[in-house]
C-alpha cells in the first residue's frame, strides 16, 4: 500500500474494531497517509475476534471479507512491532495508560503510541481539531481522550472563545459500556454499574468535564460533570450548562457560532443539527460532537451575567473512533 504507514492494534475490543473498520474504510477513498493495520493482539480467541469485527449489533455487517489465521512465528516476542515494521500502535486496551506502560511499544520498535482512552498521567491529550495544533513529532505517546471529551470540546471551544466561561456543569446522558453488567452483580468500587444496564437509569461518575483543561486549558477548575448510563445500546447526549464571563450571549448567535464552526475550523468534527432527532439518528456519524441548535437555551441572572445550556449527541463507540483515526492519521503523517 503506497503512502501508508504500518500500524498495530492492541485490544481489539469495542474501540479496536471500529478503528479497523474505520480505517479500512478511509484507505479505499482518502487521500494522505493510510493506516495499514498489519498486527492485531489480543489475549481473545481469533475466530471469536474475527465474529465479532464481521457482525456488530450497534453498528451491522462489516461488508468485506474477513478470515483470520494465528501467527506463532512471533510467540517468544510480547511486541513484534520491530520485526513487522510497525511505526504507530493504537492502544486500545485499556491497561497501557501511563507513559511508562507504554513505553513497552516504543521499547519493541514502535515510533508512537495513541491511547484510546483518559490517560492515567500527564501524558499529553488532544481532541481532534480542537488542540492538535499543539501535537508535535517529539510526543511519541499521547491520549485521545474519552468520547465524552471529544463530544465536549469542541461545542465548549466556540463559547468559550467568544464570551469565556466562569464555570460549567456537564451532564452526559450516556448509552451503557461494558464496565456495566446485564444482571444485578457485585461492583465493588460502583455499585450502581453492577445493577442491570438494560433495566435502569444509572448515575454514576465521569472524569470527561475535568478532562477537559488537557484540551482547553482555561477551562482548569471551571468545569465539572456526571454521567447518567441509560438503557441504550449506542448514541449519547452531552448537556452543557456554562456561566458566561462576557455579556450579551443570544440563542440565536450561540447557534450561528456553532454552524459557522461546524462549516469551517471544525468542519468533519462538529456537526450541527436542525431537526428534532433522537440518540437512534446519529448512530453511525463520523463528527465527534453534534451540536443540536433546537435545544440551545439562555437565561440572565440577577447580575446581568448569562446562563447558557446547550446539548450535543455522540454516537460514543464510531463518532469517538473517528475522532481517534484522525489523530492517528495526524500522528502518522510524522512518519509517512
Amino acid at each position: 500500500m503506497s503512502n501508508s504507514v504500518k500500524v498495530a492494534i492492541n485490544g481489539f475490543g469495542r474501540i479496536g474494531r471500529m478503528a479497523f473498520r474505520r480505517a479500512y474504510e478511509e484507505n479505499q477513498v482518502e487521500v494522505g497517509p493510510k493506516l495499514e493495520v498489519v498486527a492485531i493482539n489480543d489475549l481473545s480467541d481469533p475466530a471469536n475476534l474475527a465474529y465479532l469485527l464481521k457482525y456488530d449489533s450497534a453498528h451491522g455487517i462489516f461488508n468485506h471479507e474477513v478470515s483470520f489465521y494465528k501467527d506463532e512465528s512471533h510467540a517468544n516476542v510480547f511486541f513484534p512491532w520491530k520485526e513487522l515494521g510497525v511505526k504507530v500502535v493504537l492502544e486500545s486496551t485499556g491497561f497501557y495508560l501511563k507513559k511508562e506502560l507504554a513505553q513497552d511499544h516504543i521499547d519493541a520498535g514502535a515510533e508512537y503510541v495513541i491511547m484510546s482512552a483518559p490517560a492515567k498521567d500527564d501524558t499529553p491529550t488532544f481532541v481532534y481539531g480542537v488542540n492538535t495544533d499543539k501535537l508535535t513529532p517529539d510526543m511519541h505517546v499521547v491520549s485521545g481522550a474519552s468520547c465524552t471529551t471529544n463530544c465536549l470540546s469542541p461545542m465548549l471551544s466556540v463559547i468559550e472563545k467568544k464570551w469565556g466561561v466562569k464555570a460549567g456543569f456537564m451532564t452526559t446522558v450516556h448509552a451503557y459500556t461494558n464496565d456495566q453488567t446485564t444482571l444485578d452483580l457485585i461492583k465493588a468500587k460502583d455499585f450502581r454499574r453492577g445493577r442491570a444496564a438494560a433495566e435502569n437509569i444509572v448515575p454514576t461518575s465521569t472524569g470527561a468535564a475535568k478532562a477537559v483543561k488537557l484540551v482547553i486549558p482555561s477551562m482548569a477548575g471551571r468545569l465539572d460533570g456526571i454521567a447518567i448510563r441509560v438503557p441504550v445500546l449506542d448514541g449519547s447526549l452531552c448537556d452543557l450548562t456554562l456561566e458566561l464571563k462576557e455579556h450579551g450571549a443570544t440563542v440565536e448567535e450561540i447557534n450561528a457560532l456553532e454552524k459557522a464552526a461546524s462549516e469551517g475550523e471544525l468542519k468533519g468534527v462538529l456537526g450541527y443539527n436542525t431537526d428534532p432527532i433522537v440518540s437512534r439518528d446519529i448512530l453511525g456519524r463520523t463528527e465527534g460532537s453534534i451540536f443540536d441548535a433546537t435545544e440551545t437555551k439562555v437565561i440572565k441572572t440577577e447580575d446581568g451575567a448569562e446562563l447558557v445550556k446547550v446539548f450535543a449527541w455522540y454516537d460514543n463507540e464510531f463518532s469517538y473512533t473517528c475522532q481517534f483515526v484522525r489523530l492517528a492519521k495526524k500522528v502518522a503523517s510524522f512518519v509517512a
